[in-house]
């Protein structure tokens, strides 16, 4: 039975163990999980090049970054639920025995985010430098909502560090009583004592970084008022393509609207060299040219005719509901939608004629023309022609393309050039004052450079309000922006705050934090000191109770009879032979109940020493005088020494028996007695 018992408890602890391992894979599920949710949802101004990339790829628009989002947001919520589940467990004191289904999606979702981080880190590393950006924006409230949260995380953390240390006291009291369980109980308390460690020790560093984090933290966004920068001009990208198909006159005209500074495009030459606006590499996605010509999709726009071109229909996809280019899109009107179905693909001198009408700049990417195309090699010459006959100002040109510069200086001298992501030096050797760069390569290199040479910088793409925020904080001058709509309403930029302000926010925080984990620890430990004193006022009531009806039980057996003595002999024994009759209890401590007396009629025998009996008289008592009980430890050692002896022999023994005398009681049946 105790080997069942034994054989149990260690497949029992075997189990638990293996349990035990998945504690950490539920904190590592969660933490890759959140990673990755906070990166993309930071990186949601990237979002409509994501879809681009993928649409290339399979041929079908669709809005394939926020099922990403969901699937990441989905992949948190279940690890989050697991966890919280396991901690709530543990606040219970039990243990989390997981269904192998969640311990496989546990894994699962481990090997997913590691995958997609990998992808990450190959494919698409500026994923990264955008969530890195976020972090300088959202870095004082970050830290500000993160007191708040080790606040809330006190409150378990000082439940399980003060319960440690109550349960290693006992521990420790047990040890002093119990001296052969010593290297047990202090492998036990070491034990406690690094649970400890490994519970309050992060806590309270995490908690110290947080309160000198300030000291390291730099946001562009914290400075003084009168230090800000003027609001960033807005290039319209593609025109407004969240409110008119992209390179339209429609979504150029609803950018100038909205307060554009400038508009941007992209310019191809046709097979007739006529420059016209068009961004993709083929016709698919913002014409009808799949109905028109199906096999002609694929082809590059520069290998058709403007007559061709300028029949496709290049807005009505935009009001079909699976083929918005933007998921946030708001509904446009009819008198909009009726527009939008009519637009057609337009040439570059229709938006220049714009431009001159409104005063706007423009800028523009220039792609070269095929293999075989006649204008391949004096591309950059025909579109100079068109911007010269268009007879806008040249100074509202910003010249993008770097291929054959020198040429666009002598012909067009007023155009203002307009380089790429080059050092100082090659801009100053190139008389270029002007950049137009991506948001992500400034910020980490050259800005400061940048600004001390007094290079006027233009960003693309911005259409997040916290990117725009930081442009705006950043004395940027320019951002190309899809958003129009939205950064052209901001009067102030989002998450400002003044050195002052954020100064008193970090130590107000400090100070009632700091007051409100000490009280909450306080609380614990008081608490638990509440707890122990009613524990043992509760067992040493109960132990004295208990005592005094022990006492009085051995006094009513203990009491012998005035009438002539029995003889009375204890019974030599063995714990073998013993052990089918007596208990645990009994044979751990043999006490007075083994004294057995002897019955009247074999008490008129002579006494003859014998083998397997060793006689021993009670001693009488006078009435006056207490009963006392022979102690735990006398009682012992007379029982050894006097079965030793018998020890030799294989003879069965019997348990002893109390047998009372004829005259004074009437015969019974023996029975068996047990000490307490």
């Amino acid at each position: 039975m105790q080997g069942d018992v034994f054989a149990f408890k260690e497949k029992a602890t075997a189990v638990f163990k293996k349990e035990q391992l998945f504690y950490p894979f539920l904190v590592i599920s969660f933490c890759l999980s959140v990673v990755l949710l906070y990166v993309w949802i930071e990186t949601s101004n990237e979002y409509f090049g994501f879809d681009w990339v993928v649409f290339l790829g399979i041929g079908d628009w669709f809005y394939w970054s926020i099922v990403l989002l969901s699937f990441l947001g989905i992949l948190t919520a279940y690890s989050s639920l697991l966890l919280l589940l396991g901690f709530l467990l543990i606040w219970e004191g039990s243990e989390l025995y997981l269904h192998w289904f969640h311990k496989i999606l546990t894994l699962l979702v481990i090997l997913l985010c590691l995958c997609l981080m990998w992808i990450l880190c190959m494919y698409w590393k500026d994923r990264w430098l955008t969530a890195g950006l976020s972090l300088k924006v959202f870095a004082p409230y970050i830290h500000l909502s993160s007191i708040t949260v080790m606040v809330l995380l006190s409150w378990p953390v000082a439940f399980y560090l003060i319960h440690l240390e109550r349960e290693a006291r006992i521990r420790r009291y047990k040890m002093t009583s119990y001296e052969r369980k010593r290297m047990k109980r202090c492998d036990r308390l070491v034990k406690l004592r690094a649970l400890q460690v490994a519970i309050g020790l992060p806590f309270f560093l995490i908690l110290l970084c947080l309160y000198v984090v300030p000291l390291g933290i730099y946001s562009p966004c914290i400075q003084e008022k009168d230090k800000l920068g003027p609001k960033p001009d807005f290039f319209g990208h593609r025109g407004a393509p969240m409110l008119g198909p992209e390179n339209t006159m429609m979504s150029f005209e609803k950018a100038v609207e909205h307060g554009a500074f400038g508009l941007e495009t992209d310019v191809y030459l046709s097979y007739d060299e006529v420059p016209f606006l068009m961004h993709d590499h083929d016709l698919r996605r913002t014409t009808n040219i799949r109905k028109v010509m199906p096999n002609a999709s694929f082809q590059h726009p520069s290998h058709f005719t403007w007559d061709f071109l300028s029949a496709l229909n290049a807005g009505r996809w935009f009001v079909q509901p699976e083929l918005k280019p933007f998921y946030n899109m708001k509904p446009l009107s009819k008198a909009d939608s009726e527009k939008a179905e009519n637009q057609t693909i337009p040439k570059l001198a229709d938006l220049l004629e714009l431009a001159r009408k409104e005063k706007k700049f423009v800028i523009f990417d220039l792609h070269r023309p095929p293999q075989k195309h006649p204008v391949r090699n004096t591309y950059v010459r025909r579109v100079v022609s068109v911007i010269l006959d268009s007879k806008i100002e040249q100074h509202l040109i910003f010249w993008l393309p770097g291929f054959d510069r020198e040429y666009v200086k002598r012909r067009a001298p007023g155009f203002q050039q307009v380089g790429r992501f080059l050092s100082i030096e090659n801009l100053a050797k190139e008389n270029i004052r002007i950049i137009n760069v991506d948001y992500k390569k400034l910020f980490y290199n050259g800005l400061r450079d940048y600004k001390a040479a007094n290079i006027t910088i233009n960003l693309y793409i911005v259409n997040e309000p916290w990117l725009y925020s930081l442009a705006w904080c950043s004395r940027i001058h320019s951002v190309t922006t899809d958003n129009i709509q939205i950064l052209s309403q901001l009067n102030h930029p989002y998450f400002f705050m003044t050195p002052s302000y954020y100064m008193f926010m970090w130590l107000f925080l400090d100070s009632v934090s700091a007051v409100f984990i000490v009280a909450i620890f306080y609380f614990h430990w008081w608490r638990e000191s509440q707890k122990e004193k009613f524990f043992e006022s509760t067992s040493i009531r109960t132990g004295t109770q208990s005592h005094q009806r022990g006492r009085s039980k051995n006094a009513g057996a203990s009491v012998i009879s005035r009438e002539p003595p029995p003889r009375v002999r204890e019974s030599p024994w063995t714990l073998g032979a013993l052990s089918p009759a007596l208990t645990k209890s009994l044979r751990r401590n043999p006490g007075p109940q083994q004294f057995s007396a002897v019955p009247e009629e074999e008490a008129s025998k002579p006494l003859t020493p014998a083998i397997d009996d060793v006689r021993q008289p009670v001693p009488t008592q006078k009435d006056s005088e207490p009963i006392q009980e022979p102690t735990r430890d006398a009682t012992r050692e007379a029982t050894l020494e006097t079965a030793l002896p018998d020890l030799q022999g294989n003879e069965p023994t019997i348990s002893s028996i109390e047998v009372p005398h004829s005259e004074t009681q009437p015969k019974k049946t023996p029975s068996v007695e047990s000490s307490q």
